[in-house]
C-alpha cells in the first residue's frame, strides 16, 4: 500500500547493506501482528520503523518515544498498525513489554493499493534509515557495511 512500505523498505536495506551484532534482530513485523509476541519476551529495547500518521506533511520523520507510541499509532495507517497497537498492549499486560520503545515514522502522503512510494516518502526512506542507525548506535549496536556494498 504505497508509502506504508517505508518501514519494511529500511528493515530490509538495513539487512541487505549490513551486519550487526547477535543482540539485534531484524523483524519484518508486516502484518504478523500478535504472532510477534515471543520476539518481545525478554527484549530491553524494541526499535519500531513504520509509516505514522502524524499529520505533518508527507515524508515527515518522527520519532516518539515510551506511551507516545500506543498514542501515535491510535490513528490508523494500515491493517497492520492495529495489531501492532494490540501487540504492545498484550506484551505490557503479560509483563514483558521492552523497558524502552522507539518508533522512527514517515507521514505516508499515500496509502493506495499501488507498489510505489509517493516522491516525499520515497526520498525520505534513506534519512530515515540513517535516523534508525544513529539510535541503533547510540543503544551500542554498531552497523558494519558488508562488504562489496
Amino acid at each position: 500500500m504505497n508509502d506504508d512500505a517505508a518501514g519494511v523498505l529500511v528493515v530490509q536495506a538495513l539487512a541487505e547493506k549490513f551486519n550487526f551484532t547477535d543482540e539485534l534482530t531484524l523483524l519484518d513485523g508486516g502484518t504478523l501482528g500478535l504472532d510477534i509476541l515471543p520476539y518481545l519476551e525478554g527484549i530491553d529495547r524494541l526499535l519500531v520503523v513504520d509509516a505514522v500518521a502524524t499529520g505533518g506533511s508527507p515524508g515527515t520523520i518522527v520519532r516518539m518515544t515510551g506511551d507516545d507510541i500506543p498514542l501515535a499509532l491510535a490513528t490508523k495507517v494500515s491493517p497492520h498498525q492495529m495489531g501492532l497497537k494490540d501487540l504492545l498492549l498484550v506484551a505490557d499486560l503479560q509483563g514483558y513489554a521492552p523497558a524502552e520503545m522507539v518508533l522512527w515514522g514517515v507521514q505516508p502522503g499515500s496509502i493506495e493499493m499501488d507498489m510505489e512510494l509517493s516522491p516525499e516518502v520515497a526520498t525520505a526512506v534513506p534519512i530515515l534509515m540513517e535516523k534508525v542507525l544513529d539510535e541503533l548506535a547510540s543503544w551500542g549496536i554498531p552497523a558494519t557495511p558488508k562488504s562489496g556494498r
